[in-house]
């Protein structure tokens, strides 16, 4: 059993960089945040700020890095790189617009998606608390995350988002947290990946 996958875990995005705001393909390209990307990670700290964690995993990429320190320095918690955590590689597809992105595609020089999906997998058994945990990685991490553990369409998170997976009469659901740290019903049924 993945100790991540008995209990309730948080998951924020990272915040915009120059690629998001372009609408091209980030990839494994370690970009930094713009400065609404910073805005974004003193967001979703505030939003975290009268949440519970006890650990926070994070990618190795820059910006989620970036975003995942200023719910660190809050909380006083270091934050756990978990290389596996980070985007996947799209290869010579980096810095194209994403309208030329196929996911069931390995472009030249870029991980396939089984390969990407295996990893995460690994990231996700690799995660051993102390819970409650913070995963802090990107849209790619949030999609494959989803498909192990729901059936419901995926909505991509945005930058910068703070969301709550919690198994609820044995069902995963995956809901927006809002700016007082806490889901609420309908922004929930809204928001559902």
């Amino acid at each position: 059993m993945i100790p991540l996958l008995i209990r309730s875990f948080l998951f924020l995005r990272h915040g915009q960089t120059a690629s998001n705001a372009a609408g091209t393909i980030g990839g494994a390209t370690d970009l930094p945040l713009t400065p609404q990307g910073h805005a974004q990670a003193q967001a979703a700290a505030e939003v975290l700020r009268g949440v519970e964690i006890a650990s926070i995993w994070c990618s190795p990429l820059r910006r989620a890095q970036d975003t995942a320190a200023p719910v660190a320095r809050m909380k006083g918690l270091p934050v756990q790189l978990l290389p596996d955590l980070q985007e996947r590689n799209w290869g010579e597809w980096e810095g194209q617009p994403r309208s030329v992105l196929i996911r069931e595609a390995t472009p030249e020089g870029g991980e396939g998606p089984d390969t990407f999906r295996a990893r995460i997998h690994r990231a996700m058994a690799a995660i051993t608390g102390p819970f409650p945990v913070l995963i802090v990685a990107h849209s790619g991490t949030a999609r494959e995350m989803h498909a192990l553990l729901s059936t419901a369409p995926f909505r991509r998170p945005a930058n910068g988002e703070v969301s709550r997976w919690e198994k609820t009469n044995g069902v995963w659901e995956n809901r927006m947290l809002s700016p007082n740290g806490r889901t609420d019903a309908v922004e929930a049924r809204e928001t559902l990946l």
